[in-house]
């Protein structure tokens, strides 16, 4: 039966070319032969483009940017204590936790354990609100603390997948008040060269990728700077 004239004003009739299981099977076996024999290629690209360069000088302070309750960045921070490159060793305490029945806050806790297996002598507790966004908000209140404790630079160790995003977020956030920021990158097991042999490896590095991502792309351009604006706004009135 022909259509009325009036019908293609309001409607049109299109082919869709759609691809079969067996092509997608394919294309994913393909990628595969590609990907595996040349895993030692770029698997180190992927890893570095996460971390940062280490860069040991020495510091006013050397910050323990201790998210994830990793004993190795107490012991890093211990030998570079002991090097001498600082006088004082600040440990980032996230206060979003259970108080135990003496009042104690559990991360403080555990932070205070990891200081005496790392027989670090000297500390001070940097206490940090989780506010989302985490690291942003958890370095303005580092920020905080070290105008009042006159801190001009500091060495920020943390872990190796995460030192990217810690790096860019102190340099943005500290940079702008003339505090100098250092990065001290800390591996365990999983390197950037072998973050593919294990599961675990795989989820941490793909975790990492889409938070520096979520920082590079919009918590820095947007919520940061709106909040510098608005701030600047508050001050004017």
């Amino acid at each position: 039966m022909p259509r009325p004239t009036w019908f293609r004003h309001f409607f049109y009739k299109k082919e869709v070319l759609k691809s079969t299981w067996k092509l997608r099977l394919v294309l994913a076996g393909v990628l595969l032969l590609i990907t595996v024999p040349t895993r030692s290629l770029w698997t180190p690209s992927v890893g570095n483009s996460l971390t940062c360069e280490e860069q040991v000088r020495s510091a006013d302070a050397i910050l323990v940017d201790d998210f994830d309750r990793n004993y190795l960045l107490f012991e890093r921070a211990a030998a570079l204590y002991n090097a001498r490159r600082s006088s004082r060793v600040l440990i980032l305490v996230p206060t979003l936790a259970v108080p135990t029945d003496d009042g104690r806050i559990i991360d403080g806790a555990i932070a205070d354990f990891m200081i005496r297996i790392a027989h670090l002598k000297t500390t001070e507790s940097v206490l940090v609100q989780e506010v989302e966004p985490i690291s942003l908000n958890a370095a303005v209140q580092v920020r905080d603390y070290l105008m009042k404790e006159g801190i001009k630079s500091i060495m920020v160790v943390t872990s190796g997948f995460r030192a990217k995003r810690a790096l860019l977020i102190y340099d943005e956030v500290l940079g702008r008040i003339g505090i100098a920021v250092s990065c001290v990158p800390v591996f365990g097991t999983i390197t950037p060269e072998t973050w593919t042999h294990t599961w675990h490896g795989i989820q941490e590095v793909g975790l990492q990728f889409l938070k520096l991502q979520y920082y590079r792309f919009y918590v820095l351009p947007f919520e940061w700077r709106a909040r510098r604006q608005s701030t600047r706004g508050d001050v004017a009135e």
